[in-house]
């Protein structure tokens, strides 16, 4: 028993330790986009803490997307169905340096096929768009598709995201319940143009989660009856690297017989974190890839089932990363922040007295600050916090 027991003590100090190591913060409630709205969440960060979001118009209403430039309201993004459609939703990545924002957007027309891309449940048409200059204009499609989303913006002005192809496929709904079309992962220029990132060999479809200011984009590859959209349910069995060519890498797994492998984040030294199967005992556990160590398992939070650093700009150039864990008996979500590549929930590093329960960390900037969301008075609303000095 001497070894297990000395095991338990080793581990305890590592998160002991981590714990003292990691700085404390304090939380800023970035509120909703207000009148009847109740709820908002946070999605993305800039180096400035300009924070990227959305918030709902009315309680359990249509959700746009909004942009926080460091102090005051929330900007309301609005979304490409305009006036005529008051329900129509939106959601958004980003901003970069230039306050540019990835958004994906539903627009006023019904989907022709029945198809729900957007995951909003209303069955509408869903673009990619960008937020530039106090506008949000629709990106292109690819040929024979009438649907496309953008989660992800870099410095460079290119857009990254996923958008269905013309090809028919009988196995998609089962992976994405509604869907016709087959997809590709997709980088739009700084002038809108599209292009297609191709899939690993032997599969058919892939999707798009981020993208660094050198042009690597990194996502998911799989077929279509084993790989699902963002932003409901995120899933595939291949996580990938496409350089700035467009040439694909896969990432690997944590062990052989593993059904998930997201690559959801990367930073400008090219290091890639996301969520992956655990070969032990099947929960899902945070990674970091890099060329030199291929994938490393990040582990599980205590008690965890999942485990994940997620889209869209959890890693930062420092190597700090953010996610969130759900707990496997309540299912209850806690924002985590990784110390010396140990799990910490950031709630014991905030105030006791905050009011704050924090849900989930969405993005970490190289300063160190962090947004997300989290329960404050009941309801869920966007946060930043920043690391005491």
């Amino acid at each position: 028993m001497k070894p297990i027991l000395t095991s338990i003590a080793a581990s305890a100090l590592l998160a002991a330790l981590a714990i003292a190591q990691t700085p404390r913060y304090t939380v800023t409630d970035l509120g909703t986009l207000g009148g009847a709205g109740t709820n908002s969440t946070a999605t993305d960060m800039n180096f400035a803490g300009w924070v990227a979001g959305n918030s709902n118009l009315t309680a359990g209403g249509p959700q746009h997307a909004f942009l926080w430039y460091g102090g005051g309201m929330l900007k309301d993004l609005g979304t490409l169905g305009g006036p005529a459609c008051p329900t129509c939703n939106s959601e958004v990545d980003g901003p970069n340096v230039f306050g540019e924002a990835a958004v994906l957007s539903e627009t006023a027309k019904t989907d022709p096929n029945g198809e729900d891309f957007c995951g909003f449940g209303t069955h509408h048409q869903c673009l990619g768009a960008i937020w530039k200059n106090g506008a949000l204009t629709a990106l292109p499609t690819l040929a024979g598709g009438n649907n496309a989303s953008a989660f992800g913006i870099n410095d460079l002005g290119q857009v990254i995201g996923y958008a269905e192809n013309g090809t028919r496929d009988s196995t998609c709904s089962p992976g994405t319940p509604s869907q016709v079309f087959r997809f590709e992962a997709v980088i739009w220029g700084p002038t809108g143009q599209i292009r297609q990132l191709p899939p690993l060999k032997g599969d058919t479809v892939a999707f798009a989660f981020g993208i660094n200011d050198f042009g690597q984009a990194i996502g998911t590859s799989g077929l279509c009856s084993n790989t699902s959209l963002p932003p409901v349910n995120p899933n595939g069995p291949h996580a990938v690297l496409w350089e700035s060519d467009g040439s694909p890498t896969n990432l690997g797994s944590l062990g052989p017989g593993t059904a998930t492998n997201i690559a959801s984040s990367i930073n400008n030294l090219g290091d890639v974190v996301g969520g992956a199967q655990s070969p032990k005992d099947g929960t899902i556990h945070a990674f970091l890839w890099t060329r030199a160590t291929g994938m490393q398992d990040l582990g599980a939070f205590p008690g965890a089932v999942v485990t994940v650093a997620p889209c869209c700009r959890t890693i930062n150039d420092r190597g700090q990363i953010v996610g969130f864990a759900i707990d496997g008996t309540t299912f209850n979500s806690r924002a985590i922040v990784w110390q010396d590549k140990v799990p910490v929930d950031l709630n014991t590093l905030i105030a006791a007295s905050s009011g704050w329960y924090l849900q989930g960390a969405a993005s970490i900037n190289d300063a160190g600050q962090i947004a997300g969301y989290g329960l404050i008075n009941g309801n869920v609303h966007a946060f930043l916090a920043s690391p005491i000095r």
